[in-house]
């Protein structure tokens, strides 16, 4: 058996949670102010996933950068890689909301989308 400590992300609190855990296997937990944090340290053990949000380049655009996000948590092992490919897109203005950047990012089944509006240099809403 371990001991472990997790800061729980899924709330603003950010409780920090002690574990005491058996390879995969949730033993006890401490420290938790909700339920959701049981649950996020037993995702962590099994499955941990992150809601990525960034940014990409938008040519000829009236603002440089486009906010994206992810439609769903990714898998965190791949998070830095799907950022890394993220880094050299360059879309073309306009983009609408929730226009697909990147479909299916590393085979992961979550999209990349753009979060808000760009319009092109000069045009007005």
């Amino acid at each position: 058996m371990e001991h472990r400590e997790f800061i729980c992300v899924t709330c603003p609190v950010g409780c920090t949670i002690s574990a005491l855990v058996e390879g995969d296997e949730l033993i006890e937990v401490q420290g938790q102010a909700c339920r959701r944090g049981v649950a996020f340290v037993r995702e962590e053990l099994t499955s941990p996933r992150r809601t990525l949000t960034t940014t990409v380049r938008v040519d000829g655009g009236a603002l440089p950068l486009a906010p994206v996000r992810s439609t769903a948590p990714l898998p965190k092992g791949i998070v830095l890689d799907v950022a890394a490919r993220l880094r050299a897109v360059r879309v073309p203005a306009p983009v609408g909301a929730y226009r697909v950047i990147m479909a299916d990012a590393l085979g992961s089944g979550v999209d990349i989308v753009a979060t808000r509006a760009v319009l092109r240099v000069g045009e007005e809403r």
